[in-house]
């Protein structure tokens, strides 16, 4: 095992395996890890899943059976760099569906509640263009957008 690096981990309510599962078949280059196991020492019941060692994307992640204490909220996000407007498809179809939900600007809660930004590679650099104009028309088509279209925030861009 390295020090290097972080992992991140993800706390559940008894879904730990199944969003592991999940995060696996929607990204690439990704894989389940170790699955650990409650003993008798609890707190869960015995051979249920404490948690999931799993890579998302390259990302490594924990998922972990912690209960109902905590919840996912907006204040950590996980942003997905888009090069194309089938990327921003797949990515916005796969984390809203079996009860995800899309919101503004290219942001999304999955059905665990997990927030991700799907986002076009480009769009920084077009919002923080050295000409005014063209960043300001970018940032207002990107506010009126829910998932992002990459042709019209290219247009907004041109000034087409």
């Amino acid at each position: 095992m390295t020090t290097d690096g972080f992992t991140t981990c993800l706390w559940f309510d008894g879904q730990a395996e199944e969003a592991a599962h999940y995060y696996v078949s929607v990204f690439k280059n990704s894989g389940i890890g170790r699955v650990s196991r409650y003993t008798d020492a609890g707190p869960g019941p015995a051979g249920s899943v404490l948690a999931v060692e799993f890579t998302a994307n390259g990302q490594r992640f924990l998922a972990l059976n912690g209960g109902p204490q905590f919840t996912f909220d907006e204040a950590v996000s996980f942003q997905i760099l888009c090069a194309d407007q089938q990327e921003i498809d797949h990515y916005w179809t796969r984390l809203t569906e079996g009860g995800g939900e899309g919101g503004p600007c290219g942001w999304l809660k999955d059905k665990y509640g997990v927030s991700w930004q799907v986002v076009y590679g480009r769009l920084i650099d077009l919002m923080a263009d050295p000409d005014p104009e063209k960043a300001a028309r970018t940032t207002r088509a990107m506010l009126g957008m829910g998932k992002l279209d990459v042709a019209a925030l290219e247009r907004a861009y041109a000034g087409e």
